[in-house]
């Protein structure tokens, strides 16, 4: 029995000594690059302002691609299964990530684990109506999702991504911070730029095709004065073409904007029909060949500027 007993607390011993070794191994510098798995682009950009040599990050929705709509592949659950980190949007944007976490097997992985990480935590949110999710699939109840797209939201973000990383990677923490402090110092300084750029729009209305834009037009005091979708992920009718050219000549909307993805013919047909422009702008990181955050705002922005400009000529 003594002999039972001391095999037994000895084996308890190796166990508890081994679960003591791999948390340490989870909070240092165990790798030689930290493996981080986003959903969006933009996300990765961020992630790459912030860890920059230290991580290697991949999207999982790549350029171009819906991300609200997104069906995840066969290898998207293999690189999370190695993945030191993930990094989601959250709200109703990305709900489709929840299930293919559950199959990882990897309870840390999930929310609240220590290498799980909503980028929308502690976001200001715009449009919260608590109506969940509608028949067209992109009804936001729990706010706008874009968020991304206030460059002023990057400082919550990337705080987001520091603080994770810092949780499982503490000899390098310092160094996130002071990745995070020198992106933000860089951002402060275009969006300064990006202001004074569209302080001559400030008031002047436009259309979108989603409302994909709260967000940017709250930074910048843009007027997105209507979508040319009936409803979200639905095309307009003739009947709402209709009216929409009728606000378009009433309001005096010559600026139309819309993502690279989004239909053309319903917007062509309001642009030959009023003579307005358009105004190509992206929300996600590469859908115009922007390699990062900064570069896709600055492509907006000089887009947006051009399409007024041909419009007051």
């Amino acid at each position: 029995m003594i002999f039972k007993f001391r095999r037994e607390r000895v084996i308890f011993r190796a166990f508890f000594i081994g679960v003591l070794i791999s948390a340490t191994c989870m909070s240092s510098a165990a790798f030689a690059v930290i493996k981080v798995v986003t959903t969006t682009t933009d996300l990765k950009s961020f992630v790459e302002y912030v860890g920059g040599d230290k991580v290697q990050a991949i999207s999982m929705v790549l350029p171009g691609a819906e991300a609200e709509d997104y069906a995840p592949k066969p290898q998207d659950l293999d690189r999370l299964k190695t993945a030191n980190l993930v990094v989601r949007v959250g709200l109703d944007y990305d709900l489709w990530l929840d299930r293919i976490l559950r199959q990882t097997g990897r309870p840390e992985l999930v929310k609240g684990g220590a290498a799980y990480v909503d980028a929308s935590n502690a976001i200001v949110l715009l449009e919260v109506k608590g109506g969940g999710i509608g028949g067209g699939g992109h009804a936001h109840g729990a706010g706008n999702p874009h968020y991304w797209l206030d460059p002023n939201n990057a400082a919550v973000i990337t705080g987001n991504i520091v603080e994770a990383l810092a949780r499982i990677d503490v000899p390098n923490a310092k160094y996130y911070e002071k990745q995070r402090i020198d992106f933000l110092a860089s951002l402060d300084r275009k969006t300064l730029e990006w202001q004074e750029k569209l302080e001559p729009l400030r008031g002047k209305p436009l259309l979108t095709y989603h409302n994909n834009w709260p967000y940017l037009a709250r930074r910048f005091r843009l007027n997105f004065a209507g979508t040319v979708e009936s409803r979200p992920g639905v095309s307009p009718s003739a009947a709402e073409l209709s009216r929409l050219l009728t606000k378009m000549g009433s309001e005096k909307i010559h600026v139309i904007v819309k993502r690279p993805q989004e239909p053309n013919r319903e917007v062509n047909f309001l642009v030959k029909k009023l003579g307005a422009q358009i105004a190509v702008l992206s929300t996600s990181v590469g859908d115009d060949g922007a390699k990062s955050y900064i570069q896709m705002m600055d492509n907006n922005i000089k887009n947006l500027l051009a399409a007024f400009n041909k419009n007051s000529k």
